[in-house]
């Protein structure tokens, strides 16, 4: 009972969170003016994604000390998403450079591998891989990406909002499906701080989630994807999966810019998403997709995966070929 009452606090404090810093961003002019670069076209204040950060990460330490989560994973959530935050936060109030926002991400990374205790063993196609250090620079580079890719896919109303409630509401249910109840609310108190912000964000968006926010989707999201793997390894490729939709979209698109000789570092509506709400005129219907996508196609085969129905690597592969043929479809990383 007492973790039904903190998932209602947890959802009521983002919820009222996200109207302060709504009328804070208001009154200080906190406001994402639209530019050619843009997907939106209405000056909205930013900034809202604070809210989640704190309303989750308070609720850290009560689930660790009721024992639904291991301190070290505590830990590694609590600082690591922190870190990550105000970093965002700077970027979000001024500007802070590419090459300090990197090595800011990888201390990040660093920090919350060093509590997790690396890379655990990956499963490919039943071969067991012990990849020691080589693991811990992956999984650095597995973390800073996502974080990275999550900034990059919170470009219209509601995408990164509904997307981290799929994932997160996909981990719980595998974890309740294998009998780890208790590891499953820790993804749900993730699910519920970002529902109280998407009554804010849902199209047409009232404010919008910053780097503070969407960096700290990605690194947490990441971090719960590696605590998986250490309760079962196949959960890990079950997260790739339940995350393809923005996996697929972030990583064509900076391939296929990577080839041309862009400066993948500069902001840019090449996206599939951007281009498909260019296309459909509006936010909602790419948003609701994205979730049609994540609860109808990606759930199953994570579920599948995650039972031990099919080995990880092959359904990541089932998963994740529609996706690119989604990602060509609406010209992800094609010029405009």
């Amino acid at each position: 009972m007492t973790i039904w009452w903190l998932f209602g606090v947890v959802a009521g404090v983002s919820l009222l969170l996200t109207g302060a810093l709504r009328r804070y961003a208001l009154a200080r002019n906190l406001i994402d003016i639209p530019n050619a670069r843009s997907s939106h076209s209405v000056p909205t204040p930013r900034g809202g994604g604070v809210a989640i950060v704190l309303s989750f990460l308070v609720a850290l330490p009560l689930l660790a000390s009721v024992g639904v989560l291991a301190w070290p994973v505590m830990w590694a959530l609590l600082g690591a998403g922190a870190w990550i935050a105000v970093v965002g936060l700077l970027d979000d109030h001024g500007h802070v450079a590419v090459r300090w926002r990197l090595l800011a991400h990888f201390i990040g990374a660093g920090w919350a591998l060093g509590w997790l205790g690396g890379l655990p063993p990956l499963v490919i196609f039943g071969f067991d891989l012990e990849l020691g250090w080589l693991g811990y620079a992956l999984a650095a580079f597995y973390l800073v990406w996502l974080l990275n890719l999550y900034n990059f896919m919170d470009g219209i109303d509601g995408i990164a909002s509904a997307e981290a409630i799929c994932v997160c509401l996909g981990g719980a249910l595998l974890y309740l499906l294998l009998g780890e109840g208790a590891t499953a609310l820790v993804p749900l108190s993730l699910a519920v701080a970002v529902a109280g912000f998407l009554f804010w964000n849902f199209p047409p968006a009232r404010i919008f989630m910053g780097d503070a926010g969407s960096g700290f989707l990605g690194i947490a999201l990441g971090v719960l994807s590696l605590q998986a793997a250490w309760v079962a390894p196949q959960l890990l490729w079950s997260w790739l999966i339940l995350l393809g939709v923005f996996i697929v979209d972030a990583t064509w698109t900076l391939l296929r810019r990577l080839l041309r000789g862009d400066r993948v570092y500069e902001a840019h509506r090449s996206h599939a998403y951007q281009y498909a709400s260019r296309q459909f005129g509006k936010h909602l219907p790419v948003t609701l997709a994205v979730a049609a996508l994540n609860l109808f196609w990606l759930l199953p085969i994570a579920l599948w995966v995650g039972l031990g129905g099919v080995d990880g690597a092959l359904g990541l592969l089932v998963a994740y070929l529609p996706l690119v043929w989604v990602a060509v479809r609406f010209k992800a990383g094609e010029r405009e």
